[in-house]
């Protein structure tokens, strides 16, 4: 199928986002205004604008929501607080359901909090983030499992975000990893899709997407060695996709590896191009069927992104101006 023909598709999908789903805070300060509290001699980072984006798993659903999916929807873990509902209305305003969100007392909203100097835009200080070091309580897993179980099999994509970087505190836990894994299994006509920053070897009857390096890493945990081949069969029987930057892909199936070229840009920001490749990717996949061409269209999607700054999206009309050899 041609990329547009894949694209013409999407209106019709309707996809799910299971997992971290978080708050990107962009915080613009003026170094000008970084005088010191009089209280404790301390110079003040002088916060003057904010933007707030859905962050992790929102920037995947972001993505989709972009590329023209016809319903996108989440599914995570919130707290009952003030970036809870900045989340929800940042998905709201980029046409993304919430409404399957658990919010729970005991967890904060998992939350980047990125500060820009406004007279160069760059990121020169440390990142301030909302995490939570202990894994929900099991009456907020319980309802997500619960949610899952329910929604999941009315989608035509499944995405699974498992960004947290701590071992406890992130939604994905192993009672959601098996609750996947069960309905990957009840439903194979479908897209059940994993990005895992350090546990994809966990995951099971999915398509894991890590990048080389989390791959590699996955393998060393998993074997003490580097074994794409014995990752992707332990994974399961679907494919394997590994992100190679302006590389491409590599996939990995039974019958070996098909490299996928990237597009071959100069990245201006690479934060969220694994996202946006994911977006893309699992959407082309579940119009046309072809892993191949759903590669070429994820490549497509970052190629766009990573030239622009922070976590941005890419359109149908982008993508296709892409493929044609425009900017």
């Amino acid at each position: 199928m041609t990329t547009t023909e894949i694209l013409a598709k999407f209106h019709r999908l309707q996809a799910l986002v299971v997992g971290d789903i978080c708050l990107d805070r962009w915080c613009r300060y003026d170094p000008a205004l970084a005088e010191a509290s009089r209280e404790t001699g301390i110079p003040r980072i002088a916060v003057t604008a904010v933007e707030n984006t859905p962050g992790a798993g929102g920037t995947v659903a972001n993505n989709m929501a972009a590329l023209g999916a016809g319903r996108v929807s989440v599914l995570g873990l919130i707290g009952n607080d003030g970036n809870g509902w900045e989340l929800r209305n940042a998905l709201a305003a980029r046409g993304i359901d919430s409404a399957l969100l658990v919010a729970s007392p005991a967890m904060q909203t998992f939350t980047y909090t990125k500060l820009l100097n406004s007279r160069n835009n760059d990121e020169d200080q440390p990142r301030v983030d909302f995490v939570n070091a202990q894994d929900p309580p099991p009456e907020a897993e319980a309802a997500i499992l619960a949610r899952i179980r329910e929604h999941a099999p009315r989608f035509d994509v499944v995405m699974v975000s498992d960004q947290a970087e701590t071992e406890a505190g992130g939604v994905v836990t192993a009672a959601v990893r098996d609750a996947i894994a069960g309905l990957a299994l009840a439903h194979p006509g479908k897209v059940f899709w994993v990005d895992s920053r350090l546990r994809c070897e966990r995951f099971r009857h999915v398509i894991v997407k890590p990048n080389e390096r989390e791959a590699r890493e996955a393998c060393e945990r998993a074997f003490g060695r580097i074994d794409f081949p014995a990752l992707r069969a332990m994974i399961g029987s679907r494919p394997m996709v590994v992100t190679r930057g302006d590389k491409g892909v590599e996939i990995w199936d039974g019958q070996g590896v098909q490299p996928v070229a990237g597009r071959g840009v100069t990245p201006v920001d690479i934060c969220g191009a694994g996202d946006s490749f994911s977006a893309g990717c699992s959407l082309a996949l579940a119009a046309s069927g072809s892993m191949a061409d759903a590669a070429r269209i994820g490549n497509l999607v970052a190629s766009i992104t990573s030239q622009k700054k922070g976590t941005g999206t890419a359109s149908a009309d982008e993508v296709r101006a892409a493929e044609r050899g425009g900017a």
